[in-house]
């Protein structure tokens, strides 16, 4: 089966500890559920910088990437539906991109 990378784009940070608690058993949950289609369960990221022939940009680029996931899925469609079941998708706080991991 196929690799796949889900890259997150928005959320937000919890605002209280509370909120983080319930966001953390979120996340747990939705992993819990994929079992063994979790290749590498990913973490959050910081802003990340731009690079270009024309130098480096301290800009996040235009979409920030927020995170990742790398998933075993048996196509994009399958990808497309566990990745929907992200809390932050699942929320409307944020969006996942999936790609395929192309083989080399």
């Amino acid at each position: 089966m196929p690799d796949f990378m889900l890259a997150y784009h928005g959320g937000k940070m919890p605002e209280t500890p509370e909120e983080g608690a319930k966001a953390m058993a979120a996340w747990q949950a939705w992993y819990e559920d994929m079992g063994d289609k979790v290749v590498h369960p990913g973490n959050p990221v910081g802003m990340s910088k731009t690079v270009s022939a024309s130098g480096v940009e301290n800009n996040g680029g235009a979409n920030p990437l927020s995170g990742f996931t790398i998933i075993r899925a048996t196509d994009i469609d399958a990808a497309c539906k566990v990745a929907s079941a992200c809390p932050m998708v699942a929320d409307g706080s944020g969006t996942a991109e999936v790609a395929p991991i192309v083989e080399m």
